[in-house]
């Protein structure tokens, strides 16, 4: 894996999956998409131009979308219903969970714009909440892609081997941090770096951050394990475990609340085993404030100089 140098420009999840699906639906008369007046906020456009007759506008009706997905999933085809991250999960929980999981339905939803992408907008319009709800539900995969060549690798084995999913499409620009030769195993955490003083488990927007901490730990004589971890659910148990037994601090960091997340997974999975390692979670533990994407990720300590500072935190504590 590799990290680019963040800059200002970056790249948006959302115009590769925007790319990627029609080539897919080039290629598969099955792919259709469902939105909630959301044709602009999804990159849904060249997608209509292209495919009018396979894009479902149901209007502001989170609900009925997602029930609208499930209909004509029951009839093969593989529908990807795309909105806001906080209205596709918070507002459809119960046909999320009735719906889709429950009656396993392969319905892709795309929660776009996750996390604190909106910014400004505040807590009414972050996604921060939702792996924490999605998570509950059993039967469903949870992936968060940490860059656009993962984005199109989860959607081209999402179509190849359709399953009730949701899906996180990051709006926040970030850096590349996987190539294209890269693969994409369901239920597999990637590790991007080796390491065996402190693993730094990430997801999506904080893969990248993530990774350049692991630089500043090198560059203070630690030796920092990064695992990508894509999927939430099924969750990598084997390779969580391993980082934990193999070091002496584990950091979790996502744009997330920490309650029911990643960090709330993976300490309930080492606790689980008994392993006498410390794990330290960083994410959001309150509303927001107003602000960019930016400002709101340092805001909550969300950055590579703070992971730097809590895992060295994490094994002076441990007596390292």
């Amino acid at each position: 894996m590799r990290v680019d140098e963040p800059t200002a420009t970056g790249y948006d999840n959302r115009t590769a999956f925007a790319e990627e699906l029609a080539a897919l639906a080039r290629a598969d008369d099955r792919i259709v998409a469902v939105c909630n007046d959301s044709v602009g906020s999804s990159n849904l456009g060249a997608f209509r131009e292209e495919f009018p007759d396979r894009l479902i506008n149901v209007g502001i009706a989170e609900q009925n979308m997602v029930g609208v997905g499930a209909g004509l999933a029951s009839t093969g085809l593989i529908p990807f219903v795309c909105g806001a991250g906080p209205f596709i999960t918070g507002r459809s929980t119960e046909q999320v969970k009735a719906d889709v999981a429950y009656s396993q339905h392969p319905v892709i939803l795309c929660g776009m714009s996750p996390g604190m992408a909106y910014g400004e907008l505040g807590p009414t319009h972050h996604s921060v909440e939702d792996l924490s709800w999605m998570r509950a539900l059993p039967g469903l995969d949870l992936i968060v892609p940490a860059d656009r060549q993962q984005t199109r690798q989860a959607m081209r084995a999402l179509v190849a081997e359709p399953r009730p999913t949701y899906m996180r499409i990051g709006r926040h620009k970030v850096p590349d941090v996987t190539n294209e030769g890269d693969t994409l195993v369901r239920g597999r955490i990637d590790v991007a770096v080796p390491g065996d003083d402190v693993a730094i488990i990430a997801t999506g927007t904080l893969v990248s951050r993530a990774l350049l901490a692991s630089r500043q730990l090198a560059e203070a004589g630690l030796s920092a394990r990064v695992l990508n971890a894509a999927w939430i659910s099924p969750l990598d148990e084997a390779t969580i475990l391993d980082a934990a037994r193999s070091t002496r601090a584990v950091v979790v960091a996502e744009e997330a609340n920490t309650a029911g997340g990643l960090g709330a997974a993976v300490a309930q999975l080492v606790a689980g085993q008994g392993i006498g390692v410390r794990v330290v979670s960083l994410g959001l533990t309150e509303f927001a404030p107003t602000g960019s994407n930016d400002l709101l990720l340092e805001h909550f300590g969300l950055t590579s100089d703070n992971i730097v500072r809590v895992a060295t935190n994490a094994l002076e504590a441990r007596g390292a």
